[in-house]
Order: structure tokens, then sequence, then C-alpha cells
């Protein structure tokens, strides 16, 4: 992932509030086996200390590639947007002069891949991710010796991604004047579709911070 200088993470709070909001949905990116493509798979994901972790279906072919290589990449992207040409025209230019981009937020982790096949491990893991995305514990117990999980952990495999590093990006044209990112910002707001509302948040957020860009 090519990061330019303004696109950066500005530190590593900020990509970790970013995860933190509720941005628990990527792809894992596997290297395939010799003479196959790369594999991925999209999938909600939790946090635990320095590891991200994932269950599959035991069917799934990514196992076989993650047994030849543990070497996996886990990107998250949101808040993103199409920005048209004529939002970006220089002053004193015809709109149509102005080249569009894309605005977005991404965050890659490179990681090392464990399996989780031991029947504790693996309900451990799913007690982890309950936790997370069903809080108010409105669920059956997560137990080997108890319906109707206890009977399903066959069913799956578990992984735990040791993160080895990050990289972090926040592309919003943090290196235009601020006028132009607020104008832009503005435009989103009334355009209203899919993204745009949480993306001319995070841009309102990154100037809040960034303010006039400095090399």
């Amino acid at each position: 992932m090519f990061i330019q200088p303004w696109d950066a993470s500005l530190d590593d709070a900020e990509w970790q509030a970013w995860i933190a909001e509720g941005h628990d949905f990527g792809l894992l990116s596997v290297n395939g086996l010799p003479g196959d493509a790369p594999m991925t798979v999209p999938t909600h994901f939790t946090g635990d200390g320095n590891h991200l972790l994932i269950h599959l279906a035991r069917p799934n072919p990514v196992w076989r590639t993650i047994e030849h290589d543990p070497n996996v990449t886990f990107t998250v992207i949101g808040d993103y947007a199409f920005i048209p040409g004529p939002w970006r025209a220089k002053p004193g230019t015809p709109p149509t002069d102005g080249v569009p981009t894309s605005y977005y937020a991404a965050v890659q982790f490179t990681c090392q891949a464990h399996l989780v096949d031991d029947p504790e491990a693996k309900a451990e893991l799913l007690r982890r991710q309950m936790t997370h995305f069903q809080p108010d514990s409105d669920h059956a117990p997560v137990a080997v010796d108890q319906p109707p999980y206890g009977r399903m952990l066959s069913g799956i495999r578990g992984l735990r991604l040791e993160v080895t590093d990050v990289r972090a990006k926040f592309k919003y044209d943090d290196h235009k004047p601020v006028e132009h990112r607020t104008s832009v910002a503005e435009a989103l707001l009334a355009r209203g579709q899919g993204l745009d509302v949480p993306t001319a948040r995070r841009q309102l957020h990154r100037l809040d911070r960034v303010g006039p860009w400095k090399s």
C-alpha cells in the first residue's frame, strides 16, 4: 500500500481509534500455493492484544495455503468516497480541469497466522468474538459440552493472527489548502450517498488535527 507523507496516520492512536469505532470487517489475504493465485477471504474479526481473532468454516480452501505459508495480510477499508474532478479544480481554472480521486481510510496488518483447532481454544476464541459483537450476552453459552455451539465447533477452525507490522493510510487531500478540504467535506455532506457522510467526518477530523499541511 503506497502512502504519501500527508496520507499517513498521524500516530498509532489514530488508526487504533478508527478500528475501535466499529471497523471490524476486513479482507484476509494469503499467498497461493505454488502456481496458484493469492487467495482472499472477507470476514469479521476481533482484536486481542497483538492478535486478530478470526474463525472460518473448516471446508474453506484457505486452510491449505495458510498451512503452506503462514505469512498473511489483513486489510480493513472504510470511510471511502469518489471525489469528482470539479470538486478538486484549482481556483481560476475550469471545473472540468479538476482531477478526480478517491478518499478512503485503510489499515493493513502484516501477520503470522496460528491455527486454532483445540475445541476449548476455539470456544474461547468464539467467546471473545461474542463479547465484541453481542455485548448484551444475548446468546447461548459457548461451551464445548453444551448445545448449540458445542456440536458446531468441529465445523470451524480458528485463526490467531499475530500482528508483526501495521500500515495505516487516511487519504483525504490533507496536502490541499484548508479551504479546499472544507469545501469538499461540505460537498460530501450535501451529496449524502453511500459513505459520503462518514468520509466527510473523517476528513474534517483530520483537518482539525492537521490544519495547513507542513512538509
